[in-house]
């Protein structure tokens, strides 16, 4: 007898914070069950079948069986003349996605978001594939609105986030958290301090980690730059730019003797070890995207945030930054909203001092470890990937 195999179909992408998490997910469905087949539906264009292919689940091998490449337009809130063209890419990547499927035949379809998911979401719905789409935010964004529509289970990261859904759809939410890879769980701070060559610093100087994502912050690094003396003196500084962000553009004779000195430490981009870079560090200074955020409370790292707000955005960050904010586990820098009007000199210079009398208080070790401990507490003793593993391996049988 032919033997059937299992597949799911995996579907997101466009940032890394659309694919990390649904990476997560596929190591925890591997741990579970070797023969499941698990296919990535990513964009076609961009760094999506790069980011796939490149993560290795425990034993070193692939977290995914293939990868499959369809168009994808943005849909965007605003006007734009993009949107016309957009809609021609939106119809293709649906066409794509119900071909490869009707080819796969999935048991099941998990969304992690991104624009790319919602023509496999549709598709699946069209084939009567079940559907189960994530969101990682505390309130859903398009895409998640949209594929809700196709979905048998909605998945969220924070009970709270049920308040948006409409009655209707109560009855499909369940709470599980948002995935962080397993290697967060397992991070090794001593493996990180060797990484970033400190393991012998006799300094006794906080470790201070800065993140703007894969693609770096400019307002993060420009703060930085800007206040680099005061953080040196305080710190030990290690500051993922992000690619194509040169950090020398900032040098200076001074700047180079502090980077000489091990006070301040830049990559551009950090990936196999960021979770034990992310386990040695003691404070993090980071934008406050769900998933970077997440990472730092599975390592119990206390947070000092500065969320993406203002046009072009939907205020995600800022919700997100608010409950961790709530729960004790972070800071937030606000100078950003006050300083509506202001000139941008004068704009600089607030959200300067904000870093530092935020950063102050940060130094108090005690202080830290009682962030830490509560940054650990909001996101629940239950690990989030292993939940939403669970679910999904339920819906294919066994």
């Amino acid at each position: 007898m032919k033997k059937i195999v299992k597949t799911i179909v995996c579907t997101g992408g466009g940032t890394g914070g659309h694919i990390y998490p649904g990476l997560a997910v596929a190591d925890e469905l591997k741990e579970r069950d070797t023969s499941v087949r698990i296919i990535w539906f990513g964009s076609s264009s961009g760094r999506d079948k790069d980011m796939v292919e490149a993560n290795r689940n425990r034993r070193g091998l692939p977290s995914v069986d293939g990868f499959v490449g369809i168009p994808s337009g943005k849909l965007r809130r605003y006007f734009s003349l993009q949107n016309l063209f957009d809609l021609f890419k939106i119809a293709a990547g649906f066409f794509s996605a119900l071909f490869y499927l009707k080819r796969i035949k999935p048991q099941a379809v998990f969304s992690k978001g991104g624009f790319v998911s919602v023509p496999p979401c549709a598709a699946a719905k069209v084939l009567g594939i079940p559907v189960y789409t994530h969101e990682c935010d505390f309130s859903p964004g398009l895409a998640t609105r949209l594929n809700s529509r196709f979905a048998s289970r909605i998945l969220l990261s924070y009970e709270h986030s049920k308040y948006f859904f409409p009655a209707k759809l109560q009855s499909s939410l369940v709470v599980t958290g948002n995935p962080v890879r397993p290697v967060f769980y397992e991070a090794d701070a001593a493996r990180g301090r060797a990484f970033l060559d400190v393991e012998n610093a006799k300094s006794s100087k906080p470790l201070l980690l800065v993140l703007g994502g894969s693609s770096g912050a400019r307002q993060i690094n420009d703060l930085i730059f800007k206040n680099l003396d005061w953080l040196c003196e305080h710190f030990i500084v290690v500051h993922q730019t992000g690619r194509g962000n040169d950090y020398k553009r900032a040098v200076s004779a001074e700047f180079e003797t502090l980077h000489a000195a091990k006070h301040y430490l830049p990559y551009d981009f950090i990936y196999a070890d960021m979770p034990h870079v992310i386990a040695a560090c003691d404070i993090v200074f980071s934008r406050a995207g769900a998933n970077s955020l997440w990472e730092c409370a599975v390592c119990a790292k206390p947070m000092l945030l500065l969320p993406l707000a203002g046009a072009g955005t939907r205020g995600d960050q800022v919700e997100n930054a608010a409950y961790f904010a709530g729960q004790g586990a972070a800071l937030i820098l606000e100078a950003q909203c006050s300083s509506a009007g202001a000139d941008a000199v004068s704009a600089k210079d607030e959200l300067s001092e904000a870093l530092r009398s935020n950063l102050a208080k940060m130094l108090e070790s005690d202080f830290r470890s009682a962030m830490g401990k509560s940054a650990r507490k909001a996101i629940g003793k239950e690990k989030s990937a292993q939940k939403i593993a669970d679910i999904l391996y339920g819906s294919i049988g066994t």
